[in-house]
């Protein structure tokens, strides 16, 4: 994923939260909101209570490289906020890959 097409500001999370749309499955909460910008921006949350730092960072990795494959980083023009939630830790790569392949085709 390029820089450019990461979310970073706080304040893009918060809004993205507060005024994006929400989806649900088992693993991932992802909070779609449109942007300014002529591309996706994409920023992944992953909380403290979960994990330790090491394999929050793998975690962060992991769907970084989801993305990669199921984003077509130009066609849009929006902010996606996707947070890990707690059974994302028992599920394997291709599991998780699936269900947020299905909450990305949502939109």
């Amino acid at each position: 994923m390029k820089s450019i097409n990461r979310l970073k500001a706080t304040q893009d999370f918060a809004l993205a939260i507060k005024k994006g749309k929400a989806y649900r499955n088992e693993s991932f909460t992802v909070h779609l909101v449109k942007n300014e910008c002529e591309h996706v921006r994409v920023g992944i949350s992953v909380s403290a209570k979960l994990t330790n730092a090491v394999n929050r960072n793998r975690i962060k990795r992991q769907v970084r490289a989801m993305c990669d494959e199921l984003i077509k980083y130009n066609e849009y023009a929006l902010d996606i906020v996707i947070i890990i939630r707690k059974p994302y830790m028992s599920k394997s790569f291709d599991d998780n890959k699936q269900n947020l392949k299905l909450l990305l085709n949502i939109r």
